[in-house]
């Protein structure tokens, strides 16, 4: 009997054990569950800013209906131009948004740039249609009310990346804005499926598609998970999670290069534009593969070694603080002596991540050297995408213009998504951002020159694609770098001051390229809407671009001497920080 109690006894404690463990597993797994789930959502809103991006690039393709518009309300190419730079002139006030986003929901200040673009472009769309008729001024206010919608868009973008990317956020920032340089490629592909005889098509498209993409965008924003801090071995995973993206990124850029500007019949079209639109789609298997990834990482990142981004919008804790050594210390002092190096080492940036606010920046050396690098640099490669109608007009080569508009586009891609670079490989070659800077600048300055010297169509296809891979690394890359020089928390203050140089120089360099283009267009022409035909139109333009273009190039050069050192000490501060914590 004691024997049998004892058993009874036995038997009732192991099964309770069973139970408790039982439950406990049950446990784990439904919080396991909820974890994916929260993770797949993050990766849901990554793929709706994705599609944001894909589709409200929409000033890329002003040149492909620029020569419709300055014939339809009779302009000059000064008035014209003046046009493109109120497009521009929306980044002034992009400061707007995100006072509009401390006052309401994130989804608000997405549906309102939706409205701004389909109310500044479905007039314009009216105008050229002769639909309706309105004086310059009004065509203007509308042109400036669509790029201020471009600037709303890109914020939303901008915060969604910020708010579920924390630990990997350049990596999240570069991919997404990598796709608003497949923009003009994505519009022309849905303009030759629908009617690729009038160009007014694209300022319907231009009005319509980003309305339509932020109602399928909304309810992965609607959704968002709370903010988790990522493990180190979750970080990596995320690093991978972002180099699968970028695989298939260079696949959809390389589809809309070969594809984007195909016009052999309708039916292709539909077919090119079914296959760009499956490619935007495919990054919705994500969350499957999140929900895979306990199967099959145990044997997929062991043969790789990713580790989060060293190139972040740093946070506070992150802030390098490494004193100079006595050798450095010693090194600066004896090249004090020179002028060269009192332009390098006066005030020269201690450490990445330091607070700026206004003041101090625009007191800052470092700032205005990037500025000026930024100003003769991406700022003039927008410019000449803006110019690539006239351009390829007055060589002859207006069936081209969709042509030359899609490898800009399709190139300004690849620059984006290659401004991603130095995150991936700074374990086998380290560099700093500023120094990828001055190497992005150097395509635009070749470009310039060689339109100058050639008129040939080899020439005039090589140009785009130059300065677009240029132009669209530096639009990308910064506002990781305004981030690093001036601090994170201002960062939304500080980039706004920043990009002020774009419609400055759409202004300047605008009015200089029409300047030239009407000084030698045909003689007597009657009418105030001028053609200029013959390599003379741009010649000069080139030439002076090319020169500016050098001006940034060394602008850049002495930023990167003035900022490696801080550079070098946070890339040490990184490699003695993972040393401990592994």
């Amino acid at each position: 009997e004691q024997s049998f109690t004892y058993t009874t006894k036995h038997i009732v404690s192991r099964e309770h054990k069973k139970e408790a463990k039982s439950s406990g597993d049950l446990g784990t797994n439904v919080g396991d569950l909820k974890e994916m789930a929260g993770k797949s959502r993050k990766w849901m809103i990554l793929v709706a800013t994705i599609w944001i991006q894909a589709f409200t690039g929409t000033n890329f393709d002003f040149s492909t209906y620029s020569s419709d518009l300055k014939s339809v309300l009779g302009i000059s190419q000064v008035q014209l131009n003046y046009l493109a730079v109120a497009s521009d002139l929306g980044k002034v006030f992009g400061w707007s948004s995100g006072l509009a986003l401390l006052y309401f929901p994130l989804w608000t200040v997405l549906f309102a740039a939706a409205i701004m673009g389909f109310v500044g472009y479905g007039i314009q769309w009216l105008v050229i249609t002769n639909v309706i008729s309105l004086p310059y001024i009004r065509v203007f206010l509308c042109c400036l009310l669509a790029g201020l919608s471009i600037c709303w868009f890109n914020t939303v973008c901008f915060v969604l990346c910020i708010r579920n990317f924390p630990a990997n956020r350049s990596l999240a920032l570069s991919l997404t804005a990598s796709f608003n340089g497949v923009s003009a490629a994505l519009y022309t592909l849905a303009y030759n499926t629908i009617n690729p005889i009038s160009t007014q098509l694209y300022l319907l498209l231009n009005a319509l598609i980003p309305l339509i993409v932020s109602f399928a965008a909304l309810i992965p924003i609607l959704r968002q998970p709370p903010l988790e801090p990522l493990p180190p071995d979750g970080v990596r995973r995320d690093s991978l999670m972002f180099l699968l993206l970028n695989i298939l990124a260079v696949l959809n850029g390389v589809y809309l290069l070969l594809f984007g500007s195909k016009t052999s019949d309708v039916t292709s079209a539909r077919l090119l534009f079914g296959g760009s639109i499956l490619l935007l789609i495919l990054p919705l298997c994500l969350p499957g593969l999140v929900y895979a990834r306990n199967w099959y990482l145990h044997n997929v990142h062991s043969s790789f070694r990713l580790e989060g981004s060293g190139f972040i919008l740093l946070l506070n804790d992150d802030v390098v603080r490494t004193a100079i050594t006595p050798n450095q210390k010693s090194f600066i002092e004896d090249d004090n002596g020179s002028c060269c190096s009192k332009l390098i080492t006066r005030n020269q940036l201690g450490m990445l991540g330091e607070e700026h606010p206004l003041y101090l920046l625009l007191c800052r050396s470092d700032f205005w050297l990037y500025y000026v690098a930024y100003f003769c640099g991406g700022t003039i490669g927008l410019v000449y995408s803006n110019n690539l109608g006239q351009i390829a007009q007055s060589l002859g080569q207006s069936s081209e213009t969709t042509t030359l508009v899609t490898l800009y586009s399709s190139f300004s891609f690849f620059g984006r998504l290659l401004s991603a670079t130095p995150d991936y490989i700074r374990a086998k070659f380290y560099f700093a951002r500023t120094g990828w800077l001055t190497v992005a600048l150097l395509p635009t300055t070749i470009a310039l020159f060689l339109l100058a010297s050639s008129g040939s169509l080899s020439a005039l296809q090589a140009g785009p694609a130059l300065i677009g891979l240029s132009s669209g690394f530096i639009l990308a890359a910064a506002v990781s770098i305004t981030s690093e020089l001036s601090g994170p928390n201002s960062v939304g203050v500080n980039h706004n001051i920043l990009i002020t140089n774009i419609p400055i120089g759409s202004l300047v360099y605008g009015f200089l390229a029409a300047l030239v283009y009407e000084s030698h267009s045909m003689a007597g022409s009657k009418t105030e809407s001028v053609i200029c035909m013959g390599r003379d139109c741009y010649f000069l333009t080139f030439v002076w671009w090319g020169c500016l273009s050098v001006i940034g190039l060394a602008s850049s050069v002495v930023l990167f001497l003035r900022t490696r050192r801080a550079y070098q000490r946070f890339e040490q501060d990184r490699i003695t920080s993972s040393m401990l914590y592994s």
